[in-house]
């Protein structure tokens, strides 16, 4: 039976999107949106810091002792505290156990071509585990949530939702497998082991970002792949994932949300995937 305070946690976090969802839908396909590229190369656009300045607004207001780490600017604590945007993992900058971890737009690169898969991604870190998830895609009028202990659900932002469980699917021929685009791989050998899944496997579609997790999610995809990811971009999927049922690890098969690359499943074929995408499955 979850507490008092995780249900708290929770209702927080899907109140933190809905701040989310009215600054990016505002800003989502406006001719005039500022777009600039990070020093990694990939866009960012003002709604991006935004959002991020709007949630650590609110979360200095709602739980001031609490640190924040977000994908614009890094770790800190306290009311509107940023850092230096380089920050990457580790613990909290308080003392006090708890963080949250942002994601303002998990999948800018649509977002600025106007494309509609995207997401603000929240979740909770406290003690080094993770407690709380939320991910919501305005644009495709979706979003999903979870507390351990409390189960998954999905729905219309704002709604109730239903709870969400992952498929029993058992075998790779009837599997469909998401992720992102075949570049990624490169910094992980190549994508030699991804195609030979994808060839295993019912059916291949590159959905990506958060949208292939949250597809296992709900059932509607067995394995969902990142070869190359951030600890932002996976602390909300895996809470999801795990509490509809499913299993979420790196490429290595560690149980982490901040190992760099991720792998979510329905649990039944998750280390068929593993050995097959590290080539020492059967091809």
């Amino acid at each position: 039976m979850p507490d008092a305070e995780h249900v708290d946690d929770l209702q927080l976090a899907l109140g933190l999107c809905d701040v989310a969802d009215r600054i990016t839908l505002a800003a989502f396909r406006r001719p005039d949106l500022a777009v600039e590229t990070k020093p990694d190369l990939t866009p960012v656009t003002e709604a991006d810091r935004a959002v991020e300045l709007a949630l650590r607004e609110e979360l200095g207001r709602r739980r001031s002792g609490d640190s924040v780490l977000g994908e614009e600017f890094g770790e800190g604590a306290g009311t509107g505290s940023v850092g230096d945007g380089t920050s990457g993992g580790g613990t909290d900058g308080t003392g006090s156990g708890r963080r949250w971890i942002v994601d303002p737009i998990d999948g800018t690169k649509n977002f600025v071509r106007g494309i509609p898969v995207w997401a603000t991604l929240l979740a909770l870190e406290e003690a080094g585990s993770l407690t709380v998830g939320a991910v919501s895609a305005p644009a495709l009028g979706r979003r999903w949530w979870a507390g351990r202990g409390m189960g998954a659900f999905a729905g219309a932002p704002g709604g109730a939702g239903a709870p969400i469980r992952v498929s029993r699917v058992s075998a790779l021929r009837d599997a469909q497998v998401s992720g992102g685009s075949l570049s990624g791989w490169e910094e992980r050998g190549g994508p030699a082991g991804v195609v030979a899944l994808a060839l295993r496997c019912w059916r291949d579609r590159a959905f990506g970002d958060f949208w292939s997790h949250m597809l296992v999610a709900e059932g509607a995809c067995e394995i969902a792949l990142d070869p190359v990811v951030s600890l932002w971009d996976l602390a909300a999927v895996k809470v999801i994932v795990e509490e509809a049922g499913g299993r979420f690890t790196d490429l290595a098969g560690v149980t982490r949300a901040d190992g760099g690359s991720a792998v979510s499943s329905n649990g039944l074929l998750h280390d068929e995937a593993l050995s097959i995408l590290n080539g020492t499955g059967a091809g």
